[in-house]
């Protein structure tokens, strides 16, 4: 078999390529240039973007996320949830457990906890709710302290009527304080700031937690079970 005279750099001239025995047969069809010897072509790596245009450069994965989740975590919040699942994983023996103890104001028990509570149901999280965990004539109190016992997590919901509350030292504060007393508590602003709660609670105001502000209630939600799902 006849071998290019150029195999490199390939023939710079027709009648070079005219001359040689291997390219003679083929050069006048592509004026001159039968081939392109593999100089002839840069070749350019890949191009994968450390960041999207969203900003997701910002935005983490924590290890318990679900396969193809669509929140986003901020690294604070990972850095925040992270000792909370570690804590979780250690209690999962508990005998019946709830998933959730949700500490809430009264006044807020039709409304953002009711929605919040549904959100969490709808995603196979089993919620301690007083609304219907407490029956009729039984100790609120009492029935308070068997749902924080065989609660995996407790989460309040931080609202304008929770912080009164708080402040009259009703039922949410005695929850509170209990919730307080575990590292197994997760704080989610609602309609209000850090800021505001801090002035009222500033052990509570200490943990860091998520707020609607920043997310939707339903990807609240969605974080909270994946925090919980085991």
């Amino acid at each position: 078999m006849a071998r290019c005279t150029a195999p490199v750099n390939g023939h710079r001239t027709s009648s070079g390529a005219a001359a040689c025995p291997a390219c003679r047969g083929g050069h006048s069809r592509y004026g001159g240039y039968s081939s392109y010897g593999s100089s002839s072509y840069t070749s350019y790596p890949s191009y994968s973007p450390s960041r999207s245009s969203s900003g997701s450069s910002r935005s983490t994965r924590p290890r318990w996320s679900r396969a193809g989740s669509s929140v986003v975590y901020t690294p604070a919040e990972v850095r925040t949830l992270t000792p909370v699942r570690e804590n979780i994983e250690k209690g999962a023996t508990l005998p019946d457990p709830r998933d959730i103890f949700l500490c809430h104001a009264w006044d807020d028990r039709g409304g953002a906890a009711k929605e919040l509570h549904d959100l969490l149901e709808s995603s196979g999280v089993s919620v301690w709710f007083s609304e219907k965990d407490v029956a009729l004539g039984t100790s609120l109190l009492r029935e308070i302290d068997k749902g924080l016992a065989k609660s995996r997590v407790g989460i309040v919901l931080v609202t304008p009527a929770l912080l009164r509350r708080v402040q009259g030292e009703g039922i949410a504060d005695k929850e509170l304080s209990a919730l307080l007393a575990r590292d197994l508590l997760v704080p989610i602003v609602h309609n209000t700031t850090y800021e505001a709660l801090r002035e009222v609670s500033p052990l509570l105001g200490s943990r860091s937690g998520l707020s609607t502000a920043e997310d939707p209630m339903a990807d609240v939600a969605t974080k909270i079970a994946e925090l919980v799902a085991l």
